[in-house]
């Protein structure tokens, strides 16, 4: 376990669905892209934001009601995902660094972050805003890796690309920072920012892998968190190109890091590279690169329909739509997330940890409107997380409180909780997707360490065929959610 000044999270710019409502009403925003070395489309997972309250004190549940939405604060997420008991026994990821890449950054992160602390009592960070740093405190750290990032602005939408928005770069920022820190309170973070959102070939997505290899080969960090994926399919030199840019994920297995990286926000849909504005559809299932890599732990996405206050039991009413009809039927605390993405790599074959499911699993399960695909191939997600716009957690930006959602709100969460399994343990559990379907193979693991979203399938084109949740393992939700005070003591006797 590393002693570090600095965590590094990984993303890259916002596409997909996403709103800004500035003045308290959603306005959708043209879908946004970038352009790889690799004639690949590189983009983050934050699928939605939506401004919530414009002052200081964070939103209550009603304000949030009023809007459509159920958001959710650290208390009531540490709650619903059973980590609450571990803080309060001490666990908090003391001595664990956690690293975040992202482009630009943002230049209020660490005013940011000492309002989202202060708004709900949690432990303050060294390197925060209006901070007097102690012995023993948790820091925060700013590594601009390649050059000092733009400034993040306001923009409304425009009739650009949008491949520059730093807005979008903004937000994932403090949603991965403050969330990092919100799961594991004690563990140090570092922030590395490329000065580019991968617009100008070989000068932007090199930048990002770089950095990668970078925390890797220094030993910056315990856990990487990657908000971030391109469809495989757009990978013109297929796993040829791959294998020069993924070295960076094979040194991390052997320094004993931990990759988490989201699945994505389209579904089975991903875009091609071009063109830049509009991009046209891989014409097939795809899934999103690093998330299909064996050796990340792929992070999908579900619905948390609990209690926004409390984070316990099922909620159908608060508000009534958040959920979805399927849900106020069923009586599900989750479900899938329709647009989260999941399914098999056309790269990676079948990896041997996934030979062994929980039981009832089938692992190509049902698919939406076509044939299976290939059983022999790498299926993700791995896990899942809360990913909804409309269940999602509270952010802190600029003056504002936004509602945001997407499977980038999954990997600085996972993240945390590895922080703690690595303080908890005294040592890295490192490489987990091994560890991770061993104890879900075991039945009564299975059912006490994971919630197992039963609900919903995805298919965000109708053209381009889906999945559906299922008992056990699937390609929406992989193995499902994490209940932490009991998976993280059976992760530490697993990992070696």
């Amino acid at each position: 376990m590393k002693r570090t000044t600095s965590i590094a999270c990984f993303t890259s710019l916002f596409a997909a669905v996403v709103t800004v409502a500035l003045t308290g009403s959603s306005a959708p925003v043209a879908s946004t892209a970038s352009t790889g070395s690799y004639g690949v489309v590189f983009s983050p997972a934050a699928a939605s934001w939506q401004m919530v309250r414009v002052d200081e004190p964070p939103p209550t549940a009603q304000d949030c009601y009023d809007v459509g939405f159920r958001c959710f604060a650290p208390s009531a997420m540490a709650k619903a995902y059973n980590y609450a008991v571990l803080h309060a026994a001490g666990n908090a990821g003391q001595g664990v660094t956690i690293a975040i890449i992202i482009s630009f950054g943002s230049d209020t992160i660490a005013h940011d972050l000492h309002v989202f602390n202060q708004a709900f009592g949690l432990q303050p960070m060294c390197g925060e805003e209006g901070v007097t740093c102690v012995p023993g405190m948790p820091t925060f750290q700013i590594l601009n890796l390649q050059g000092s990032p733009a400034k993040p602005t306001f923009s409304p939408p425009n009739n650009g690309t949008g491949l520059e928005s730093r807005f979008g770069w903004a937000v994932e920022t403090s949603l991965d920072v403050e969330w990092a820190h919100a799961t594991a309170p004690m563990a140090n973070i570092l922030l590395v920012t490329t000065p580019t959102a991968e617009t100008f070939g070989v000068q932007g997505f090199p930048l990002m892998m770089n950095a990668l290899q970078y925390i890797v080969d220094n030993d910056l960090a315990d856990v990487i968190s990657m908000s971030l994926g391109a469809g495989e399919g757009s990978f013109h030199g297929g796993s040829a190109a791959l294998q020069q840019m993924r070295q960076g994920i094979i040194d991390a297995q052997a320094h004993g890091i931990t990759i988490l990286a989201s699945t994505g926000d389209f579904g089975t849909a991903n875009p091609m590279k071009e063109p830049p504005k509009h991009p046209v559809l891989i014409p097939y299932p795809s899934v999103s690169w690093p998330a299909s890599d064996p050796l990340v732990t792929a992070v999908g996405g579900t619905r948390l329909c609990v209690n926004a206050e409390t984070g316990l039991g099922v909620d159908t009413v608060n508000p009534p739509d958040s959920c979805g009809p399927d849900v106020n039927t069923l009586g599900l605390r989750e479900t899938a997330w329709p647009l989260a993405g999941g399914g098999y790599s056309i790269l990676f074959s079948k990896p041997a940890f996934q030979n062994t499911l929980p039981s009832g699993s089938t692992f190509v399960g049902s698919s939406v409107g076509a044939p299976p695909p290939n059983v022999n191939m790498r299926g993700i997600p791995d896990i899942a997380y809360d990913a909804s716009g409309a269940t999602a957690v509270l952010v802190f930006l600029q003056g504002f409180w936004f509602a945001v959602g997407g499977t980038s709100t999954g990997p600085p969460q996972w993240a945390g909780l590895i922080a703690i399994a690595d303080q908890m343990k005294g040592h890295n559990v490192g490489y987990i997707n091994p560890a991770l379907y061993q104890i879900a193979s075991d039945s009564v693991k299975y059912a006490n360490d994971f919630f197992d979203p039963l609900a919903l399938c995805h298919q965000v084109d109708p053209s381009i065929p889906g999945y559906c949740a299922s008992t056990g393992w699937d390609a929406v939700t992989g193995l499902g959610t994490p209940n932490a005070a009991n998976l993280i003591p059976d992760l530490i006797a697993a990992t070696p």
